[in-house]
């Protein structure tokens, strides 16, 4: 359950090295959240980034998961549903893929809608039913403006992502009334490492900077969450610009 301080005692982290999960950890362990799991591959970045949240003071533990193995989400997520209450989960995995060579190699474009959907679909709906079966909780699930229009430069991407908003927002209403919230968040370009070498976009962000929406979020107890702010109004525009003059903006 959440403390006094609006925070949610215990959260899980589906995508265990992602710096925007990381970076909401650390801002929810400083409002009091106690108990982590960090659900990822196993590998060192997974177990660095549990012990650098352990000093932070919070109980701390890796588990090993794989998007892409959804015959394996049920038993692997419902196991730690029984070891105690979860109070928010944040499905944060994900892949930007390479949108030349996903379009030369079509299995490589599968293993990004794979991952950026199909597991995301499976993951979400297994947490989703755990969350309900406890009687509260909040699913939060990064998205991202990509999903708001295909664009040439990254319609791989951006389409998994469209997917994904959908599918989270159908949740949100599936689920509306039982007890459990859903947050859709939708970041701009992020500097992270996944987007390191790439050419930034306007109205660029940081992975601390969504951590922050998705706390106020939280507090608020927000459907949708954009970051920044401005990018609700700009795609509102951009969603109604006609194809033709669409593919001649500088877009990315």
């Amino acid at each position: 359950m959440k403390d006094a301080f609006g925070a949610p005692q215990s959260l899980l982290v589906l995508g265990g090295t992602s710096e925007i999960g990381l970076a909401t950890a650390r801002r929810l362990i400083a409002r009091r959240t106690r108990t982590v799991r960090l659900a990822g591959r196993p590998s060192p970045a997974l177990e660095r980034a549990a012990a650098e949240l352990r000093e932070l003071g919070a109980d701390v533990r890796t588990v090993a998961f794989d998007a892409l193995d959804s015959a394996s989400h049920e038993e692997v997520l419902g196991k730690l549903f029984t070891e105690g209450d979860i109070d928010m989960v944040l499905l944060a995995f994900g892949v930007l893929g390479d949108q030349a060579r996903d379009e030369e190699d079509p299995l490589s474009a599968v293993r990004v809608a794979q991952t950026n959907y199909t597991g995301a679909v499976s993951a979400g709906l297994v947490c989703a039913g755990a969350l309900q079966a406890q009687g509260h909780g909040s699913l939060v699930v990064l998205s991202s403006v990509a999903g708001e229009r295909a664009r040439r430069a990254d319609f791989i991407y951006g389409s998994s992502k469209a997917g994904l908003d959908a599918f989270a927002q159908g949740l949100g209403d599936a689920l509306h009334g039982t007890g459990v919230h859903v947050m859709v968040v939708r970041p701009g370009f992020v500097r992270s490492r996944m987007t390191a070498g790439r050419e930034e976009a306007p109205l660029a962000t940081t992975p601390g900077a969504v951590a922050d929406a998705i706390v106020t979020g939280l507090r608020r107890r927000s459907e949708t969450v954009w970051v920044p702010g401005a990018l609700r109004v700009v795609m509102s525009a951009l969603r109604h610009v006609p194809r033709p003059l669409f593919r001649r903006l500088p877009v990315r």
